[in-house]
């Protein structure tokens, strides 16, 4: 899941920069592009008001993302990776290539139990049990 924080119109095409940023944690976790993870991979943009948010200086031209990834899904490669490309595509998105140095990233991962799809509470082990069978590999 990954959630974006910005000001009420920084971004021009919402949906586009959140079907970019769920494919973008997809290719870097490098989950296999099947229905269980496109229908599951999400990006949420939420619009703020400018004073709805501030840094210490008195700034509110920043732009805060978070990742929740599956515990252990990214190698430290893979973060750095994702983190830049996250801060690169809320950029273009915004059209102020300026603004991927004030964009935040921060990943998260959920605990053991704490994916919640159709009801269940997977584990990590039960979603990659799942995904081998879905990919019949079972």
């Amino acid at each position: 899941m990954i959630d974006v924080y910005t000001s009420r119109g920084v971004i021009k095409d919402r949906k586009g920069l959140a079907q970019e940023l769920a494919q973008a944690v997809m290719r870097w976790e490098k989950v296999p592009v099947i229905p269980f993870f496109t229908d599951n991979t999400a990006a949420f943009v939420h619009e703020l008001d400018a004073d709805a948010f501030s840094t210490a200086g008195g700034s509110a031209d920043h732009v805060r993302v978070t990742v929740t990834t599956n515990a252990g899904a990214l190698d430290r490669e893979q973060q750095l990776g994702l983190v830049k490309e996250i801060s690169e595509l809320v950029a273009k998105a915004s059209g102020d290539p300026s603004l991927s140095e004030r964009t935040w990233v921060t990943l998260t991962e959920a605990v053991p139990g704490g994916w919640g799809i159709g009801g269940h509470a997977y584990t990590n082990d039960e979603i990659v049990q799942h995904v081998r069978r879905l990919l019949g590999k079972e």
